[in-house]
């Protein structure tokens, strides 16, 4: 069988597939939920063996932050089945009642929260991304197809059949989560232009060539982003310590995540206060420090930032440093370089904290708390499908509601329109 052939009865299958999954009640997709718990569990042993395969297989070809975001540990594992339990807890997004309006004809018209459909997400490295994604379109009454990165191939096939084992389990079909079981790059062109009957949103998890190349080929609305390109703003008010302590962890936290800050905007009012604190901070964590004129006469140990660096997403221990007017200025700097992602603001001045949260456009803002919360889990949403920095549909961390769309059900008694 061709590759199109076998990729059309693929969505096929998940077309039918959502149809049951979104006739389950919150109970039953509950106890799905739970099951694949328990059989992520019992197969933990193998998927950490064809995580360690692919770890091994992926040595000298991949940078060491893309080892990072593939490497599942048993830490990373247990993180995984307490996201699916956070899910458990959540109240169903489906069948709400979003407005309601009688009308004066006495039709009761309702907007009521209903699942996408078939979601098709393609990704790459994070194994986790596997379960997550999975778990939220599936407690959101949605099947799912998966296409991982060749890199995490045997970690996300493992995965996947314990969570279809689960579903057997339960006597559910299978097809409510399936994985393009092929590395060929050409399942994904097909995919984003040729799958458009079946898949009724894509999401793509993965670095910037991966986006990119979702966002321009795709005949299928796109949920994601293109950079994390992350900024902190120092304002003179705030606390030095805490400023320093902040950045640290923005930046060095995890350095691959799209979360992590790129560029420090600092207050020239305290560069004797604070600068020195952060520079020193960085460098003794490992952090390769550019920064503009004012930063390099500061320091010998910073280097010249040119140009792109301000628009760069380094996702590695590098960040570039900028020393700016006021609020304003930084302001200004973000919506010319940022990428809409997150912003912090690290500020005890509330005038300034108020006008850095209201006129920053990005899906995420924030005030003295670091850039690497901006996780769906951070924020309550149990796990999270990806980040969104779109301004239509779901933006920040995509959690249950951004995995859901609605419709209109209107009720009448015989009446019709004169």
């Amino acid at each position: 069988m061709s590759l199109e052939n076998e990729l059309d009865n693929l969505g096929k299958e998940s077309v039918v597939a959502s149809l049951e999954i979104k006739s389950l009640s919150k109970h039953e997709k509950n106890e799905l939920l739970k099951a694949i718990i328990e059989s992520l569990k019992n197969d933990k042993d193998l998927i950490l063996k064809a995580n360690k395969r692919d770890i091994e297989e992926s040595q000298n070809k991949l940078s060491n932050a893309m080892i990072d975001r593939l490497m599942l540990d048993d830490q990373r594992f247990e993180g995984i089945l307490e996201s699916i339990k956070d899910v458990i807890s959540l109240d169903d997004p489906t069948g709400n009642i979003l407005f309601t309006n009688e009308r004066p004809n006495g039709m009761i018209v309702e907007r009521v929260s209903v699942p996408l459909g078939v979601i098709g997400i393609i990704y790459e490295s994070r194994p986790n991304v596997t379960i997550d994604a999975t778990v939220l379109c599936l407690k959101a009454g949605n099947s799912v197809i998966l296409r991982g990165g060749s890199e995490c191939f045997n970690t996300n096939t493992a995965m996947v059949n314990s969570m279809q084992k689960a579903m057997r389990s339960k006597s559910v079909s299978e097809n409510i989560v399936q994985y393009v079981n092929t590395t060929d790059r050409a399942a994904v062109d097909y995919m984003l232009s040729k799958m458009d009957k079946y898949i009724d949103v894509i999401v793509p998890r993965g670095g910037k060539g991966l986006v990119k190349k979702v966002q321009d080929t795709a005949k299928i609305p796109v949920i994601g982003h293109l950079d994390g390109v992350c900024h902190l703003y120092v304002d003179e008010t705030s606390n030095p310590d805490v400023a320093s302590k902040i950045v640290e962890n923005a930046k060095l936290r995890r350095t691959g995540i799209c979360g992590a800050a790129e560029t420090v905007l600092v207050d020239e009012k305290c560069i004797d206060s604070h600068l020195g604190k952060i520079i020193e901070t960085l460098i003794k964590g490992g952090c390769e420090v550019r920064g503009d004129s004012i930063c390099m006469n500061y320091s010998d140990k910073v280097k010249e930032a040119t140009e792109i660096d301000w628009e760069t997403e380094y996702l590695e221990a590098i960040i570039s440093i900028k020393i700016v007017k006021d609020v304003d200025e930084a302001i200004d700097h973000i919506a010319k370089y940022g990428s809409g992602h997150t912003e912090s603001i690290i500020s005890e001045n509330k005038n300034n904290v108020e006008k850095f949260l209201n006129s920053v456009g990005s899906a995420i803002v924030m005030h003295n708390a670091s850039t690497q919360f901006a996780d769906g889990g951070e924020f309550g949403l149990g796990a999270e499908i990806g980040i969104a920095t779109g301004k239509l549909h779901a933006r920040g961390p995509v959690g249950l509601e951004g995995l859901t769309t609605y419709k209109y059900i209107v009720r009448g008694s015989g009446q019709v329109r004169p």
